[in-house]
């Protein structure tokens, strides 16, 4: 595939990459490959624009005249984060260009703060604020109590900074916790509070957002997690992930490792339930409760769902886990197309 270049591209796909993959820039060797190909064939030429810190300026002067800019790239990739990043492309859409997702939609739907402004919605669940480790110290032995919570920085990705906490001995002083970070890898530990809120404190420093999400366990994640890949308001593919970082362990063996997420389009039919609910109400209830207009809905997110408890009528309850905007992949081969439709529409209204 040959590369298009940007000052004849009308969409540029940008994800990082160091400086020798920015100088080769070849669609067919990305990770993008099948969607370079959909707009090509679709009639719309698309160029990469690898990106990294140290060559940012240059990727924005290659932007200038960009007219949709699809946007890859972690809150915090290479041990950087993505302030300069969201910076440039503020001043992008500021000059008219289409920016998905916009920095200010991923930080209104893509961090954790999202299941605490939406905590009382359908989806929602008992979810705190903790707005220091004082605050925490002092709340979180009494949630404990009532059964294990799941405590979350602000931003982040990959299970970096969410933690499961159960008590695992309430009689003794401090109280002992079983404790277990969602990063690959993290084995569970037997810590006191004190420790406990240690290994926390970074999380409160300003710079990492100020403040953790306290959520309450859903002993169903047994059943798994689902992800609802959405094109704007429309539900584009689901992945099912049988065995996901916090999967409980059995009595004496290590947690299992995290299995495969599975890929399906939209019509699988043991989620049309979650699909319907999401296209006719979800989508709608969440943009309206975290005021994002509806030009900013991404034109490629997800949300991550668990299996909550059921009803008493027996019908399926989804509760939010997070959602994802800023670096959705991989996803279904199903969203391609729906994706080129929605650039092309867009592109037609500008």
């Amino acid at each position: 595939m040959r590369s298009a270049t940007l000052s004849t591209s009308p969409v540029a796909l940008l994800y990082p990459g160091d400086r020798a993959t920015r100088d080769r820039s070849d669609p067919a060797a990305s990770r993008f490959a099948p969607l370079f190909e959909a707009f090509a064939a679709a009639g719309m030429a698309a160029a990469p624009a690898v990106y990294h810190d140290d060559f940012a300026e240059e990727v924005e002067a290659q932007l200038r005249g960009v007219r949709v800019v699809l946007v890859w790239c972690n809150p915090i990739e290479g041990g950087r984060r993505r302030d300069r990043l969201d910076a440039m492309l503020r001043r992008l859409a500021a000059a008219g260009t289409v920016v998905s997702a916009h920095p200010d939609a991923i930080l209104k739907l893509g961090t954790k703060d999202v299941l605490f402004d939406t905590r009382d919605l359908p989806f929602g669940s008992d979810v705190q604020r903790v707005d220091s480790l004082a605050q925490l110290e002092r709340e979180l032995p009494a949630r404990l109590r009532i059964g294990a919570r799941v405590l979350k920085q602000h931003r982040g990705q990959s299970g970096a900074g969410i933690w499961r906490v159960e008590l695992a001995d309430a009689d003794s002083s401090p109280p002992l916790l079983r404790v277990r970070h969602a990063q690959r890898g993290s084995e569970e530990e037997r810590l006191a509070l004190p420790a406990l809120l240690d290994k926390l404190a970074p999380y409160f420093d300003p710079a990492n957002g100020g403040h953790m999400i306290d959520q309450a366990w859903q002993p169903r994640l047994v059943d798994g997690m689902v992800r609802a890949y959405l094109v704007e308001d429309r539900v584009a593919g689901f992945g099912h992930q049988a065995i996901n970082a916090l999967f409980p362990a059995s009595p004496g063996q290590p947690a299992p490792q995290p299995g495969p997420r599975l890929y399906h389009g939209p019509e699988l039919p043991a989620f049309q339930g979650l699909r319907r609910r999401l296209e006719t109400e979800w989508v709608e209830l969440l943009r309206a409760r975290v005021g994002l207009p509806r030009e900013q809905l991404p034109l490629l997110w997800d949300c991550d769902f668990l299996f909550g408890e059921r009803g008493p009528d027996g019908d399926e309850r989804f509760v939010l886990c997070e959602i994802n905007a800023s670096s959705v992949a991989p996803f279904p081969p199903s969203a391609i197309v729906p994706m080129v439709a929605a650039v092309r529409a867009r592109l037609e209204r500008a």
